[in-house]
């Protein structure tokens, strides 16, 4: 998986929203916690001014910023990643079938947020338009139509139940996903997030922030974007124990910014987790 090396001033003003619990982020919070990035104020009253225009955030007074509702919506939708081994049921052997070709693909913004709301959800295109993922999630097909529509799929697409696909196209679902590089991820991950804890107590608080942030980030996009797939077609033990440690990480990148807020940012506590923007 690739890794950041840095932040953007968009970055970090989206996931300190994200963690905030309701509460408006100041201008001049969000230009403390970009600083410890190396990011200008330039930067980040730009980067705020487009994200308005662009209905991401919204202001809510002079120099007061807060998600938009769409945006706010997707956050709450998307913080289910750390009860994603309660969302999952036994698999039978049936895959969940969005059919899409009746929707086109010439509105692009459209488009996106289709492809988008199916990444999410673990699906991939088995042929042009026809996209499955196996029926191992809690509450069935209903379930995951009702949220592929909050996540932005249109309501014209067709989700379905798919029981039987034939041998040949059953074997070509299945090969879909990559089970191999998928368990060397969380692995991977794992081992990352651990050597970072081993460590975390020796850095300067400073240093501890940007790090928990640059890992967490991406560790946490990974869970989020995790297809959920039922063995054989992946090591379920080896996501349950990545899915610990990224627990285990947030956890303390999130006690980390609080240290920073309490001794950086004034008395105002910055509540802020490396979620996913």
């Amino acid at each position: 998986m690739k890794m950041m090396n840095t932040a953007s001033s968009k970055d970090l003003i989206l996931n300190i929203l994200s963690a905030s619990e309701g509460r408006p982020l100041q201008t001049r919070e969000a230009v403390e916690a970009c600083a410890l990035f190396g990011l200008r104020a330039s930067s980040v009253r730009v980067a705020l001014a487009r994200l308005c225009g662009a209905g991401v955030i919204e202001a809510i007074g002079r120099g007061a910023y807060q998600l938009g509702p769409t945006t706010a919506g997707l956050v709450r939708e998307l913080g289910s990643w750390k009860s994603m081994e309660q969302q999952l049921k036994e698999w039978t052997g049936a895959w969940v079938m969005v059919c899409s070709g009746m929707l086109g693909r010439v509105d692009r913004p459209a488009l996106n947020r289709r492809q988008r709301a199916l990444s999410l959800l673990g699906f991939k295109e088995l042929d042009r338009d026809i996209y499955v993922r196996p029926d191992n999630l809690v509450g069935g097909v209903e379930a995951i139509r009702e949220r592929l529509r909050r996540l932005g799929l249109e309501q014209e697409a067709f989700v379905l139940l798919a029981f039987d696909l034939g041998t040949e196209r059953d074997a070509q679902a299945r090969a879909l996903w990559d089970g191999h590089a998928l368990n060397a991820s969380y692995r991977q991950t794992r081992d990352r997030l651990e050597h970072s804890l081993a460590k975390m107590d020796e850095l300067e608080p400073e240093e501890a922030a940007r790090e928990s942030f640059l890992l967490g980030e991406a560790a946490i996009r990974q869970m989020i974007y995790d297809p959920l797939l039922p063995a054989p077609l992946i090591d379920e033990a080896e996501r349950r124990a990545c899915l610990a440690v990224v627990r285990q990480y947030d956890l303390v990148g999130h006690n980390i910014w609080l240290q920073i807020s309490g001794t950086r940012f004034g008395e105002n506590k910055l509540g802020f987790s490396v979620a996913l923007n």
